[in-house]
């Protein structure tokens, strides 16, 4: 096949494909997450393999320990960068502040269209980080693993779901969507790989029975 008759090929499947998808045939939700996309549900069995099991411990913890929300560029925040990497069609006033747009909870699958009924959660908390080793880091180590926005870590969600979900592993919280768990099974255990942090028996029981199901 000629080069010229391979880009008209490709020139038309793309413009049925944007027919489709401006007709709502594929049923995809108005906004969705960008969440950087975690490593394979393959690869998570091999890093969670590797992480260490140990008892958490609390002891000494404070939010205020990991500096978050810090300034990403101009006068945007982390929680204004991840609100306008997530959301669709975001307005941003001279604050930064997201006055409109459109953000899809993929926890619980619900829309919303006010910034206020949207939280960014860590998908692993930051108590749940300190139990497992974060309490031996610098605070310049909290603060970059608190506004990390290259790993699958920061999450725009439905507000009452994220505080549902508090400070819990996936032992005992998981998102109510089944067909999301995969992908926050996976970046749980990323996240925690990439920053040497442990599990405690229970969380690893639970990430391995999700992990066998992806």
């Amino acid at each position: 096949m000629s080069k010229f008759y391979a880009r008209r090929r490709l020139s038309i499947a793309a413009a049925l494909t944007g027919l489709i998808a401006s007709a709502g045939l594929f049923n995809a939700p108005a906004a969705s997450a960008a969440l950087p996309t975690p490593v394979s549900a393959a690869t998570a069995r091999s890093y969670l393999a590797t992480l260490p099991v140990r008892t958490e411990s609390r002891t000494g913890y404070s939010r205020d320990k990991f500096p978050h929300w810090i300034t990403i560029s101009g006068s945007c925040n982390t929680r204004e960068t991840i609100l306008k990497r997530d959301g669709s069609n975001v307005v941003t006033d001279s604050a930064c502040a997201a006055t409109s747009g459109s953000w899809y909870s993929p926890y619980d699958g619900a829309t919303w269209s006010a910034a206020s009924d949207v939280d960014i959660d860590h998908m692993v908390p930051l108590a749940e980080a300190w139990d497992s080793g974060a309490s031996s880091w610098t605070t310049a180590q909290r603060q970059a693993f608190a506004n990390d926005l290259t790993r699958p870590q920061l999450l725009a969600v439905t507000d009452n779901v994220n505080q549902s979900k508090g400070d819990q592993d996936p032992a005992t919280w998981m998102p109510s969507r089944s067909a999301y768990r995969c992908t926050y099974v996976r970046a749980w255990v990323q996240v925690k790989y990439h920053y040497d942090l442990a599990v405690d028996s229970a969380e690893k029981s639970a990430l391995q029975g999700y992990l066998n199901n992806c």
